[in-house]
């Protein structure tokens, strides 16, 4: 038996339970979880909100963003060892339909998600397929490893479009948001502007390297904009908040000819100013999960550059102590939350 963080009932809250240490196929590996990080996926389980409602299985342990270290091997397994410290790609793709066929997995239509449809990794130990595992270099510490799932959505925004000596606006300072000011700055940008309306996230965005913050509820962000000097719109949009009101900002704020990058998960029925996006020629692109696996590579690349992520990392805590960790992530006065096992 192992402990897990389970959605017990379908109710608010998870509960830690002692259930079986899950079984491992021919082509599986198992993991001994180390670390795990508090997904906003999580938070919405943990309230138990209507999407949770209609999408999480009751009874199954949750959780999805982890890193350990291989303590089994199914027998077809090649490639990967015994105590290799590892982290997983989260979604697990059929390997039969047209995308996956094409060699592009992320595009996968019969996708299964960890810690979603199958069971997760709040847990002491997770089996996951080998194909997708992915083994963590020596120059990667535990903490970073356990982010490696929130920050491939933000590589994987943040990288869809060219960023050297670009005017950059990301819409939403989660932990995710600011992750990818911190990519886009590292990356060239000449302007990192990020806007939110939660002022201990801005200040984090700041130290994590964003050229300017703005509180919308306080601040306009045309007049900011025009007094760091983007005075013709900026040129690359990054929307992180899944705020109807923050797309239709960045669409007036995108100069004729911006490239956007849509990570946020927006209400059904947003409407958008479709004038915009017609007559200033703006190129919109949906973002889901990463590049499986070339989003990875430069993931370690990345760091191995240089980029620090340590100050996202706000509160860390023994897993026995998991509802404090949610409290901090559902408070939004936190960063990133790691619950150590």
């Amino acid at each position: 038996m192992m402990k897990a963080l389970v959605k017990k009932t379908p109710a608010p809250g998870l509960s830690l339970e002692k259930v079986p240490i899950p079984s491992i196929g021919d082509d599986d590996v198992l993991i001994k979880i180390r670390k795990s990080a508090i997904c906003g996926t999580d938070v919405h389980i943990y309230k138990w909100d209507a999407w949770a409602q209609k999408t999480i299985p009751v009874p199954m342990t949750v959780g999805h963003e982890f890193m350990g270290e291989i303590v089994k091997l199914g027998k077809n397994v090649k490639g990967l060892q015994v105590g290799n410290r590892v982290c997983g790609e989260g979604h697990l793709v059929c390997n039969t339909c047209p995308p996956c066929r094409k060699g592009k997995k992320h595009l996968c239509m019969n996708t299964i998600g960890v810690g979603v449809k199958r069971p997760g990794s709040f847990a002491e130990f997770l089996s996951l397929p080998a194909e997708n595992v992915f083994v963590l270099p020596s120059s990667v510490p535990d903490d970073i490893a356990a982010l490696f799932d929130p920050y491939g959505n933000a590589v994987h925004t943040a990288l869809s479009f060219p960023l050297a000596a670009e005017d950059v606006l990301i819409t939403g300072a989660g932990p995710i948001g600011i992750m990818a000011a911190a990519i886009a700055k590292h990356a060239g940008a000449r302007n990192v502007v990020i806007t939110d309306i939660n002022e201990y996230r801005l200040n984090l965005a700041h130290k994590m390297g964003a050229t300017c913050t703005i509180n919308v509820a306080q601040q306009s962000l045309t007049e900011v904009a025009r007094k760091i000097g983007v005075t013709h719109g900026f040129t690359v949009g990054l929307e992180m908040s899944g705020s109807p009101k923050g797309l239709s900002s960045m669409l007036e704020a995108m100069q004729p000819g911006g490239k956007i990058a849509l990570l946020g998960i927006l209400p059904p029925n947003t409407i958008i100013d479709w004038d915009l996006v017609i007559f200033k020629m703006l190129e919109l692109k949906g973002i889901y999960g990463r590049e499986i696996f070339n989003t990875w590579y430069q993931m370690v690349h990345l760091l191995e550059g240089g980029l620090n992520l340590e100050p996202v990392i706000t509160h860390q805590f023994p897993i026995d102590d998991y509802e404090k960790g949610f409290e901090a992530m559902i408070s939004g006065q936190s960063g990133k939350v790691i619950l150590d096992w």
